[in-house]
């Protein structure tokens, strides 16, 4: 398969899925919207992953936002798979009727999902992710949810049998990309049982490398779901 990723900020890089995708033996093109690169044709992949970026964006939607929100529409529409993290994530939950809005609470650094009962997706019942949003969504009709933790009661769903999929968590960073992301906090530090500090996200190096085979789940069940429809 050939996958196309949109990628809205220079420290919101696709990280691990880069690296699953050529061990898989898919190949795949970065689109970096944010440096006035145009968003693709969608008969030109075979699907589409729309990375994370700066929730600014949400309040102050880019000049190009309207080709990419257009884009999107198009592969909801289509049999092809479409994934979305973080600020992506949010993107799709809008084209799908969902609401995007400030969460109660800003969550930085590792913290524990606990799936939904009626979650479709493979992955362990209690597993710690990494998170950087104070923006959160709604579910979106027809669609079922992964899970959540103690801040964001919904860290992601899956619509269409799993061929669109979205995450408010991440489990593609490394320590390198996280380490990008210091710089680009999602709220201002404060007194927050949520946020966690630099100290704090990198003191165990091991969390990083015990999200590769989350995300190996989660994209293999996506790109299986997608070719099963």
């Amino acid at each position: 398969m050939h996958i196309h990723l949109l990628q809205h900020g220079p420290a919101h890089c696709p990280a691990r899925i880069t690296d699953w995708l050529t061990s898989m033996g898919h190949s795949f093109t970065v689109f970096h919207l944010y440096d006035g690169e145009l968003a693709p044709r969608p008969n030109d992949c075979d699907a589409l992953i729309v990375l994370d970026g700066p929730e600014t964006l949400l309040m102050e939607p880019p000049d190009w936002y309207k080709a990419e929100d257009k884009l999107i529409q198009r592969l909801v529409d289509s049999q092809k798979p479409l994934l979305g993290i973080g600020l992506g994530a949010h993107y799709i939950a809008i084209a799908l009727g969902a609401i995007s809005a400030p969460g109660t609470y800003p969550e930085t650094g590792w913290h524990r999902i606990t799936l939904a009962d009626d979650s479709p997706f493979d992955l362990p019942e209690q597993f710690d992710a990494f998170m950087w949003h104070r923006q959160v969504f709604s579910l979106p009709d027809y669609a079922l949810p992964l899970g959540g933790s103690p801040a964001a009661p919904l860290q992601g769903f899956a619509w269409d049998a799993g061929r669109v999929v979205g995450l408010l968590c991440h489990l593609e960073v490394t320590q390198s990309s996280a380490a990008d992301l210091m710089g680009e906090p999602p709220t201002p530090p404060g007194l927050n049982d949520y946020i966690q500090d630099d100290e704090e996200i990198f003191a165990t190096p091991k969390r990083f490398t015990h999200l590769a085979p989350l995300l190996d789940r989660v994209l293999t069940q996506w790109l299986r779901s997608a070719s099963a429809a």
